[in-house]
C-alpha cells in the first residue's frame, strides 16, 4: 500500500466568521465558490443538510469538458455553526488509495479579531494527491475570498 499523508491548510479570511461558515453550508453560496481553478459546480449538485448524519454532497464538472466530473459525497459525523465542519467519504477509484477507504475532511472556524481563520485537515491521501489537495483548497479559499468581498447588491436579482 502507498504510504498516506494528511492534507492541512490554513487560510485567514477577512470576513466574519458567521459569512464564512455560511459559504461551506449554504448550497447556493458553496457552488459559487467550490473547486480549484478550471472547475465549477452546478448548484443543481449540491445538497447541505447542516446536522449529524447529513449529506455535504457536491459534484466538480470541468469547465473544458463536462463529462469530466468529481463528485464530493460526504456524511457530516460533527457541525456546530460557526465553528466546526467534520465530514466523511469513501474512496472510490481515486489513484493511490484503497477502494473503501474512509476519508476525512474537518474545517475549523476560528475567530480572528474582524475576520476568520479557517483551519482544514483532510485524508489519507498518497503525497502528489495531498499536495495536489491542498492547491485545490487553495484555489477554493481565494475563490471564497473574492466572493465574501462582493458587494451583496450584486447578488440581487433586477
Amino acid at each position: 500500500m502507498t504510504e498516506q499523508f494528511t492534507a492541512h491548510a490554513t487560510h485567514r479570511f477577512a470576513h466574519p466568521v458567521a459569512d464564512v461558515y455560511r459559504a461551506f453550508v449554504d448550497p447556493a453560496l458553496l457552488a459559487l465558490w467550490f473547486g480549484p481553478l478550471g472547475f465549477h459546480v452546478p448548484v443543481a449538485t449540491v445538497e447541505v443538510d447542516a446536522r449529524v448524519g447529513g449529506a455535504w454532497n457536491l459534484t466538480m464538472v470541468s469547465n473544458d469538458n463536462a463529462e469530466w466530473t468529481s463528485p464530493v459525497t460526504s456524511v457530516l459525523q460533527e457541525i456546530e455553526e460557526n465553528r466546526i465542519i467534520v465530514g466523511t467519504s469513501t474512496a472510490h477509484g481515486i489513484p493511490g488509495i484503497e477502494d473503501g477507504t474512509p476519508l476525512s475532511l474537518t474545517l475549523e472556524f476560528a475567530e480572528d479579531g474582524d475576520g476568520t481563520i479557517v483551519t482544514l485537515t483532510q485524508g489519507p491521501f498518497p503525497e502528489v494527491m495531498r499536495d495536489m489537495n491542498i492547491a485545490g483548497w487553495t484555489q477554493s479559499f481565494h475563490k471564497l475570498e473574492a466572493l465574501l468581498a462582493t458587494p451583496k447588491e450584486f447578488f440581487q436579482a433586477p
